[in-house]
């Protein structure tokens, strides 16, 4: 069932790489929802992955980018402007994270710091630098709304997720910090999503992250939040349903945040 949510409006989604990407998933819904959408990833992902195939599903046109430059970042938010008939974007999803430590199963105790600096650029600094070109063009209309990925580890510890944890706390306060100056100069919403495990092209390369996967939906009452329903929930975050939520980490994860033993 759609309502129309997102009917005239237009945003960019970032992180596709197969229908196995929440942002995948997010797109098809926007789309559904009545949205324009400009797709983006950087050009292995593209290369190696089927965003093109959403892309003839959904109308859609994908735009290389890398988001850890501030040029490429400056050239995809002004090709949108022209792409979306000179009209400003009114949703963004930041759906990026790597970690080489992870895909070469070096643990927290032991870090590549090389490797470390390189995941950091992408997986929580590209964030930033997202926001920041944003900003410098004034390229996001009033009432706007981004959505940002995160995971529980971002403030609890979760040993396999390594320096992840670390990157996702960053993001977090990026967000926080960042929607103050969003919100007093163009009522802009900026918004964490802090979703259950699923299974993707980034958590496969965590060790055991099975058996993470199959406790916490046995820990959460009401079981993990998929893919599907947590593109739903930022259907809502991007819609003109929520305009007074922002700066906040939004647990998605069927109640497994809110548990003790």
């Amino acid at each position: 069932m759609t309502y129309n949510l997102l009917k005239k409006k237009q945003g960019i989604i970032s992180g596709v790489f197969d229908e196995m990407s929440i942002a995948w998933h997010v797109a098809e819904q926007c789309y559904n929802e009545g949205a324009k959408i400009l797709l983006t990833n950087k050009s292995t992902s593209i290369k190696n992955g089927s965003i093109n195939v959403l892309a003839h599903r959904i109308k859609s046109k994908v735009l290389v980018a890398n988001l850890t430059s501030s040029k490429d970042i400056n050239n995809l938010l002004r090709f949108s402007y022209r792409y979306f008939n000179n009209k400003k974007i009114d949703f963004l999803l930041h759906s990026i994270a790597m970690s080489y430590n992870i895909i070469k199963d070096i643990r927290y105790y032991n870090l590549n710091y090389k490797m470390l600096l390189k995941s950091f650029e992408i997986s929580a600094l590209s964030l930033h630098k997202l926001l920041q070109e944003a900003w410098k063009l004034n390229i996001l209309n009033k009432y706007a709304s981004i959505v940002v990925l995160s995971y529980i580890g971002a403030n609890r510890v979760v040993p396999l997720y390594n320096e992840m944890g670390d990157f996702k706390s960053y993001l977090e306060s990026i967000v926080r910090n960042f929607g103050y100056y969003l919100g007093r100069r163009s009522k802009i919403r900026i918004n964490i999503v802090s979703q259950s495990p699923i299974l993707s092209n980034s958590t496969k390369c965590i060790k055991n992250f099975q058996n993470l996967y199959f406790y916490s939906n046995d820990k959460s009452p009401l079981g993990n939040a998929t893919r599907e329903d947590c593109a739903k929930y930022i259907i809502s975050l991007f819609s003109d349903l929520t305009r007074k939520v922002t700066m906040q980490t939004l647990y998605h994860d069927g109640g497994y945040s809110a548990m003790g033993i």
